[in-house]
Protein backbone atom coordinates (compact mmCIF):
# COMPACT_ATOMS: atom_id res chain seq x y z
CA UNK A 1 0.00 0.00 0.00
CA UNK A 2 1.18 3.67 -0.63
CA UNK A 3 -0.35 6.54 0.99
CA UNK A 4 0.86 10.02 2.01
CA UNK A 5 3.59 10.03 4.85
CA UNK A 6 2.65 11.85 8.03
CA UNK A 7 5.37 12.98 10.88
CA UNK A 8 4.17 9.52 12.96
CA UNK A 9 6.16 7.76 9.73
CA UNK A 10 9.56 9.99 10.67
CA UNK A 11 10.88 7.20 12.97
CA UNK A 12 10.36 4.48 10.11
CA UNK A 13 11.60 6.95 7.31
CA UNK A 14 14.72 8.12 9.60
CA UNK A 15 15.81 4.37 9.96
CA UNK A 16 15.79 4.09 6.43
CA UNK A 17 17.40 6.73 5.31
CA UNK A 18 20.22 6.81 7.90
CA UNK A 19 21.28 3.98 6.56
CA UNK A 20 22.14 5.60 3.44
CA UNK A 21 23.73 8.58 5.43
CA UNK A 22 25.81 6.51 7.07
CA UNK A 23 26.61 3.66 4.83
CA UNK A 24 26.83 5.37 1.54
CA UNK A 25 27.07 8.40 -0.84
CA UNK A 26 24.10 8.36 -2.26
CA UNK A 27 23.10 11.02 0.50
CA UNK A 28 25.85 13.72 1.26
CA UNK A 29 23.99 14.34 4.28
CA UNK A 30 27.20 13.53 6.80
CA UNK A 31 25.19 12.65 9.92
CA UNK A 32 22.13 10.99 11.19
CA UNK A 33 19.02 12.43 10.87
CA UNK A 34 16.60 12.40 14.29
CA UNK A 35 13.37 11.62 14.10
CA UNK A 36 12.16 14.82 14.84
CA UNK A 37 13.84 16.28 12.39
CA UNK A 38 12.52 14.40 9.41
CA UNK A 39 9.04 14.68 11.48
CA UNK A 40 9.33 18.59 10.89
CA UNK A 41 11.14 17.99 6.63
CA UNK A 42 7.59 15.89 6.33
CA UNK A 43 5.95 18.81 7.76
CA UNK A 44 7.20 21.40 5.91
CA UNK A 45 7.95 20.14 2.95
CA UNK A 46 5.11 17.76 3.01
CA UNK A 47 2.74 20.66 2.90
CA UNK A 48 3.85 21.97 -0.40
CA UNK A 49 4.81 18.99 -2.27
CA UNK A 50 3.83 15.09 -1.91
CA UNK A 51 5.85 12.69 0.26
CA UNK A 52 4.65 9.35 0.08
CA UNK A 53 5.06 5.69 2.30
CA UNK A 54 5.04 2.26 1.17
CA UNK A 55 3.70 0.13 3.72
CA UNK A 56 3.92 -4.10 3.88
CA UNK A 57 1.93 -5.35 6.65
CA UNK A 58 2.14 -1.96 8.52
CA UNK A 59 5.68 -1.68 7.83
CA UNK A 60 7.56 1.26 6.38
CA UNK A 61 9.69 -0.34 3.70
CA UNK A 62 10.22 2.56 1.29
CA UNK A 63 9.73 6.28 1.06
CA UNK A 64 9.71 8.63 -1.79
CA UNK A 65 9.14 12.73 -1.97
CA UNK A 66 9.51 15.97 -3.83
CA UNK A 67 11.40 18.90 -3.01
CA UNK A 68 11.26 22.46 -4.83
CA UNK A 69 13.77 22.83 -7.20
CA UNK A 70 15.19 26.65 -6.47
CA UNK A 71 13.69 28.80 -4.35
CA UNK A 72 12.63 31.76 -6.76
CA UNK A 73 9.31 31.67 -7.79
CA UNK A 74 10.10 30.78 -11.73
CA UNK A 75 11.11 27.32 -10.75
CA UNK A 76 7.21 26.42 -8.91
CA UNK A 77 6.72 24.36 -11.93
CA UNK A 78 9.83 22.27 -11.21
CA UNK A 79 10.37 19.43 -8.13
CA UNK A 80 13.28 17.36 -7.49
CA UNK A 81 12.26 13.88 -6.40
CA UNK A 82 14.00 11.23 -4.40
CA UNK A 83 13.27 7.30 -3.35
CA UNK A 84 14.53 5.15 -0.41
CA UNK A 85 13.54 2.14 -0.42
CA UNK A 86 14.16 -0.25 3.19
CA UNK A 87 17.78 -2.04 3.26
CA UNK A 88 17.64 -5.14 1.42
CA UNK A 89 14.66 -4.58 -0.45
CA UNK A 90 16.07 -3.29 -3.29
CA UNK A 91 15.01 -5.04 -6.76
CA UNK A 92 11.19 -5.73 -5.28
CA UNK A 93 9.83 -3.19 -7.44
CA UNK A 94 9.18 -1.24 -4.05
CA UNK A 95 11.12 1.93 -5.61
CA UNK A 96 9.68 1.96 -9.02
CA UNK A 97 5.69 1.89 -7.26
CA UNK A 98 7.12 4.56 -5.10
CA UNK A 99 8.36 7.50 -7.80
CA UNK A 100 5.47 5.89 -9.84
CA UNK A 101 2.85 7.23 -7.80
CA UNK A 102 5.25 9.93 -6.82
CA UNK A 103 5.07 11.06 -10.46
CA UNK A 104 1.69 10.61 -10.67
CA UNK A 105 0.98 12.99 -7.41
CA UNK A 106 3.30 15.64 -8.85
CA UNK A 107 1.40 15.82 -12.37
CA UNK A 108 -2.19 16.24 -10.12
CA UNK A 109 -0.50 19.15 -8.36
CA UNK A 110 0.48 20.78 -12.19
CA UNK A 111 4.60 20.04 -11.77
CA UNK A 112 5.79 20.18 -15.04
CA UNK A 113 9.16 18.65 -14.68
CA UNK A 114 10.90 16.23 -12.35
CA UNK A 115 14.53 16.26 -11.56
CA UNK A 116 16.10 13.38 -10.51
CA UNK A 117 19.86 13.68 -8.51
CA UNK A 118 21.83 10.65 -8.78
CA UNK A 119 25.10 10.61 -6.95
CA UNK A 120 27.65 8.94 -9.36
CA UNK A 121 28.10 5.68 -9.39
CA UNK A 122 24.79 5.03 -8.91
CA UNK A 123 23.67 2.20 -11.76
CA UNK A 124 20.68 0.75 -9.67
CA UNK A 125 19.11 4.46 -9.00
CA UNK A 126 20.12 5.41 -12.91
CA UNK A 127 18.18 2.05 -13.98
CA UNK A 128 15.14 3.22 -12.68
CA UNK A 129 15.10 6.41 -13.64
CA UNK A 130 15.77 5.60 -17.47
CA UNK A 131 13.08 2.95 -17.03
CA UNK A 132 10.84 5.71 -15.59
CA UNK A 133 11.41 7.73 -18.64
CA UNK A 134 14.21 10.22 -17.20
CA UNK A 135 16.78 11.20 -19.51
CA UNK A 136 20.25 12.42 -18.39
CA UNK A 137 20.67 16.25 -18.88
CA UNK A 138 23.78 17.21 -16.97
CA UNK A 139 26.73 15.41 -14.94
CA UNK A 140 28.82 17.65 -12.44
CA UNK A 141 31.99 16.18 -11.87
CA UNK A 142 33.62 16.38 -7.90
CA UNK A 143 30.76 18.06 -6.72
CA UNK A 144 30.58 17.24 -3.18
CA UNK A 145 32.87 15.00 -0.78
CA UNK A 146 31.85 12.23 1.11
CA UNK A 147 34.22 9.64 2.97
CA UNK A 148 37.19 11.40 1.93
CA UNK A 149 36.67 11.04 -1.43
CA UNK A 150 35.06 13.38 -4.16
CA UNK A 151 31.41 12.45 -5.53
CA UNK A 152 29.99 13.47 -8.82
CA UNK A 153 26.32 13.94 -9.44
CA UNK A 154 24.10 13.32 -12.75
CA UNK A 155 20.91 15.12 -13.25
CA UNK A 156 18.29 13.45 -15.15
CA UNK A 157 14.73 14.85 -16.03
CA UNK A 158 10.90 13.91 -17.18
CA UNK A 159 8.49 16.15 -18.44
CA UNK A 160 5.15 15.42 -16.69
CA UNK A 161 2.51 16.67 -19.25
Amino acid sequence: MIRPATPDDAGAIAAIYNHYVATTTISFEERAVTVDEMAQRIRDLGAILPWLVREDHGRVTGYAYATRWRVRSAYRFSAETSVYVEQGRGGQGIGSALYTALLDALRARGVHLAIGGIAQPNPASVALHERLGFVKVAHFSEVGRKFERWIDVGYWELKLD
